[in-house]
């Protein structure tokens, strides 16, 4: 698994322009349509075009920074495989080359200390990089975990992730639909079971149906407590490998209407685990968002911090 820290060298140097001026940048590219964000995915950038090709273009691509000299040894070297691994990837990955020598003020406000020195942009923030030559096997697996971890956010983030070529959008459930009635009347009644499966078979025909997704999470989520003694809880998480008591505190959170605390508190099991352990926790997390709106406060901070516990 990829360390998506920034290196010790570079960690803090930039903020990119930060994440505002970034979404405004994706704003005024979708505003001038689709032939205005195509083109190659390598292009050399100078200091008038690095907010163009770097910062908008990372918004909906994941965009490495090549920061080369031609006085750098290192930079023949490495270059060429950046550009023969980047050209194979059919366009899901941008090589943008900076001439530190021409464009000196790019390397300053990256704190660039030598050269090569290879950056990851995505989402107007460098999320990881390397100075040193590798080769072509060493950079294509840094590039396979870089477009893991960016699968990972936009799963974390799906209104996120840019839409397909030709994708319209998603259909619309019907206003009144007998399953959601049915669901609610087994919740009425006490019927769990019965909801859930109403849920379910209206999300089959319709994924994108907002109410059905938090009624269904609402429902797993009063299930996994159902039998939990708070007591017992709270004594298991005095083990931080214990897991399941972890997600379980934080499920019981949620319920007591804690939402932030629980938000935190799976964000900060993804932060100190990884491999399986990761991986459920990371999806315990993206369950417990579906319980509330879209638009609640509280999931753009979580979705924040779970992008930066992932990266």
């Amino acid at each position: 698994m990829a360390d998506f820290s920034r290196p010790g060298s570079l960690y803090g140097a930039v903020d990119l322009g930060a994440r505002k001026q970034a979404l405004e940048a994706q704003t005024r590219r979708e505003a001038a349509g689709p032939q205005a964000a195509s083109s190659a995915s390598i292009v050399d950038v100078t200091e008038e075009t690095f907010t163009t090709d770097v910062i908008d273009r990372s918004m909906t691509v994941p965009v490495v920074l090549d920061l080369w000299s031609p006085r750098a040894p290192g930079s023949a070297q490495l270059s060429p495989v950046l550009e023969k691994v980047v050209g194979s990837l059919g366009g899901r990955i941008v090589l943008a080359k900076v001439n530190v020598d021409a464009s000196p003020q790019i390397a300053q406000a990256l704190r660039v200390q030598a050269v090569p020195t290879v950056l990851a942009i995505f989402q107007g923030q460098a999320v990881t990089g390397f100075q040193q030559v590798l080769p072509e096997q060493e950079v294509r697996r840094w590039l396979d975990e870089l477009m893991g971890a960016v699968e990972q956010f936009y799963q974390a983030n799906p209104d996120a992730r840019p839409p397909a070529a030709g994708e319209g959008p998603a259909p619309e459930a019907p206003p009144v639909d007998p399953d959601l009635a049915a669901a609610e009347q087994a919740i009425d009644q006490g019927d769990l079971d019965a909801a859930e499966a109403a849920y379910e078979r209206l999300l089959a025909r319709a994924p994108a149906d907002e109410d059905a997704k938090m009624g269904l999470a609402g429902v797993r989520l009063i299930k996994r407590t159902a039998d939990a003694d708070p007591a017992d809880v709270q004594r298991r998480l005095a083990d931080p490998a214990d897991l399941d008591a972890h997600l379980l505190a934080a499920d019981l959170e949620m319920l007591s209407g804690s939402v932030d605390e629980a938000f935190a508190r799976v964000v900060a099991v993804v932060k100190r685990t990884s491999g399986d352990d990761r991986d459920k926790a990371r999806r315990h997390l993206l369950g417990l968002f579906e319980t509330l709106p879209a638009d609640d406060p509280s999931l753009a901070k979580a979705r924040r911090a779970l992008a930066s516990a992932l990266f």
